[in-house]
């Protein structure tokens, strides 16, 4: 049996707190619910609605898996493999495996939003990535109504990129699993002020190395200082993707702009993050009313009219930073949440 509701406000279901109504959404506790569902106009799923930006009138089924539960399917000495369904919350996730001595996740500690919404974008941060852990997922192919497994090269993930952006209404994802691991010392620190943050935890401790419980106390103390909480300012989290550069144009933005920061992506090309970029394009705190930029993190944009502002709103304030950005910098900056159009596809 599915809940099904007519004229479903997401108002409150998308953390960037657009206003927005369905005209039809089926909340799914079991993915053996799935086959009976056939969406009699186009369908949109949303996950923790942490990640998409809504239109004011969704003319179409919206699906809200809410899944839940966890299994370990192995263990040895070495590793854990966890199932997880779609419908856990993914800061949860990270505390509970960090606490168990289950690692991997510890740099992914406070990122918004369920966990079969995970894949879609690949979510990272810190210098690890989903598909750094990921085994598989289990998915609903609505064409042909069947229960599929998709390894990770079977993903094809990218940076902030993955098969279910490619193909969005393919796939309906029921659960991840995951490996992880139990050795302390294979924990990352080293990227950007991470590694400062983490020895300051361990030497406070005691220790002189660093250890995953580090990391994800780390993680979360520069998250909260930098990030607004959604709940009490209205926000969808990094908006904009880090631009991957080549050298050759890093090395002549490098010569005008001697500290510009970067880190390493692959061979001959580089990562600029899209926050000092906006911050030193002056945008720090800016915008157009009533989106702008959070006035501690610019990468992140804000919305000041909670439940009343809509995606133009949102157009406006994205075309004035992309706009900005690239007459100085030369550099176009590419949204980072999914758009999604009135009838439920993705732009």
């Amino acid at each position: 049996m599915t809940n099904t509701y007519q004229n479903y406000d997401l108002s409150t279901m998308n953390t960037m707190a657009l206003s927005s109504y369905a005209d039809t959404a089926i909340i799914v506790h079991d993915e053996n619910q799935l086959p009976s569902i056939r969406p009699a106009t186009p369908w949109f799923v949303l996950s923790g609605g942490s990640n998409v930006l809504l239109p004011s009138r969704l003319h179409a089924t919206v699906i809200l898996p809410r899944m839940m539960g966890k299994t370990v399917l192995h263990e040895d000495e070495q590793s854990v493999l966890l199932q997880v369904n779609a419908g856990e919350n993914w800061h949860e996730l990270v505390s509970d495996c960090t606490a168990k001595g289950w690692y991997g996740l510890e740099n992914l500690a406070l990122i918004p939003g369920l966990a079969g919404a995970a894949p879609v974008q690949n979510i990272g941060a810190y210098g690890v990535q989903l598909e750094d852990v990921l085994v598989s997922v289990r998915v609903y192919e609505w064409t042909s109504g069947q229960f599929v497994t998709l390894d990770n090269r079977e993903c094809r993930f990218a940076y902030r990129h993955s098969i279910f952006k490619d193909e969005p209404n393919r796939y309906l994802i029921t659960a991840i699993t995951l490996r992880l691991h139990k050795d302390s010392e294979r924990t990352r620190s080293s990227y950007g002020d991470l590694h400062t943050h983490a020895q300051a935890l361990a030497h406070a401790d005691g220790r002189d190395d660093i250890c995953p419980t580090d990391v994800y106390h780390a993680v979360i103390a520069i998250r909260q200082s930098k990030l607004p909480d959604p709940k009490v300012l209205a926000n969808c989290g990094s908006f904009f993707q880090n631009p991957i550069i080549s050298l050759e144009q890093f090395n002549h933005l490098k010569a005008q702009h001697p500290n510009l920061p970067s880190y390493p992506a692959y061979e001959q090309f580089v990562k600029i993050p899209a926050g000092w970029l906006i911050d030193q394009a002056g945008l720090k705190g800016g915008g157009i009313a009533p989106i702008l930029t959070h006035t501690k993190q610019a990468l992140v944009l804000t919305n000041h009219a909670p439940l009343i502002a809509t995606q133009d709103d949102i157009a406006a304030t994205t075309l004035h930073i992309i706009k900005t950005v690239q007459q100085k910098f030369g550099i176009t900056l590419v949204r980072e949440p999914v758009w999604v159009n009135h009838d439920g596809s993705y732009a």
